[in-house]
């Protein structure tokens, strides 16, 4: 007898940015697997996915008076509570601690026992890493790990960091991120030429939600070094505001070689028709944009902090440098650029491991296992 399809609610943040991406491209593979998603969020999530066992459900916040700041854990928690008790959900999957773990914490409780939800939290970075050094939200994001049934993370990087940081004592799985390249618009050739790029002009590609952990400067200071060596242009794409980055640009001298597109869904257009991707983080969870171009065969150069040597590996499937040295990273970019036959190398051997180990097939199903598991504990 086959196992029964489960009713799965997901909360992220709506956002272009790595959680909200993984999050709804999870829900669309496991609709996809007969299972019923529903989606709880203030909007609808960046590339959600449209299909008839995919539900979205809003949370209304409101601007009272009585409060200095909206709140949305309350709200949210509310929501949470009403869509288990309506749906008959068999759990909740939270990306992010702050506040969905929270809310999810509460809204069980509201259900007493009438229905006993269980909760998933994965981690994904800031909310370990940055949140969890403030006293003001520490002990709210340990108190949420300690009661959620199941929490995961990203990345071995991540799952040290959590324990180091939260000295959370709970079981932490990891479960990488993955990612599956949607069919592409328009040719590579189309692409190019409409981002104003000439033959043999190297593209670089940057994708971020542009926090200040992205270290954008750094990010300018590396490709400064490189157009002074060889012909390139330099492509953001953001995740966010980015009128302070553009007048950095403008700044710095580099508007004619620098393009920015804001919020822009169909990624794979633009990742197909880079040479190379450009990242300068401080710090990464996991670097989901890295996998995403190589899931297209295009190798990324960016420092080795974090996660990062965990989704590409330095030589193989990319390049890394030191955290800070735009020398040494800039050196290593110009060298895949200048060698078209090595770049290739380097994109083919990027693709086959993300299929291997990044890819939905490889991913999903760890999914699946983890949330049968956790519903099994509640019977």
């Amino acid at each position: 007898m086959s196992e029964r399809p489960l009713k799965i609610a997901i909360t992220c943040y709506p956002s272009v940015g790595g959680s909200g991406i993984l999050a709804s491209e999870l829900g669309e593979e496991l609709a996809a697997r007969g299972h019923e998603i529903h989606f709880i969020s203030y909007e609808p999530p960046f590339r959600l996915p449209e299909g008839p066992r995919v539900f979205f459900h809003p949370v209304a916040v409101n601007s009272y008076d009585l409060f200095k700041y909206p709140d949305y854990t309350l709200p949210l928690s509310v929501k949470m509570a009403e869509a288990a008790r309506t749906h008959a959900l068999d759990l909740l999957h939270v990306h992010y601690a702050v506040p969905h773990a929270t809310a999810a914490v509460l809204a069980r409780a509201m259900l007493h026992e009438e229905h006993r939800l269980r909760i998933i939290t994965t981690l994904h970075g800031t909310d370990t890493t940055l949140l969890g050094r403030d006293p003001g939200y520490g002990p709210a994001i340990k108190h949420a790990l300690e009661n959620s049934d199941a929490i995961t993370t990203v990345s071995e990087f991540m799952r040290r960091e959590t324990v180091r940081l939260l000295g959370v004592q709970r079981p932490i799985g990891v479960i990488p991120n993955f990612f599956e390249p949607h069919a592409c618009s328009h040719r590579r050739d189309e692409m190019r030429r409409e981002l104003g790029l000439h033959d043999g002009e190297a593209m670089l590609l940057h994708l971020s939600n542009l926090r200040p952990l992205k270290r954008l400067d750094l990010l300018l200071d590396t490709f400064a070094l490189l157009k002074e060596r060889l012909p390139c242009k330099l492509v953001v794409l953001a995740g966010a505001n980015s009128s302070a980055l553009a007048a950095e640009v403008r700044r710095r001298g580099l508007a004619d070689r620098v393009l920015i597109r804001e919020r822009v869904i169909d990624i794979e257009d633009y990742l197909q028709a880079a040479d190379l991707g450009l990242f300068t983080s401080e710090v990464e969870s996991f670097c989901l944009s890295i996998l995403e171009l190589m899931s297209v065969g295009v190798p990324s150069a960016a420092f080795a902090v974090g996660g990062i040597p965990e989704v590409t590996l330095d030589g193989e499937t990319g390049v890394l440098a030191p955290f800070g040295d735009t020398t040494a990273l800039a050196a290593k970019a110009e060298t895949v650029l200048r060698d078209p036959v090595r770049r290739a190398a380097l994109g083919e051997a990027g693709r086959r491991r993300g299929r291997e180990k990044f890819s939905a097939a490889a991913i999903v199903p760890r999914y699946e296992a983890l949330y049968r598991r956790v519903v099994a504990q509640a019977h």
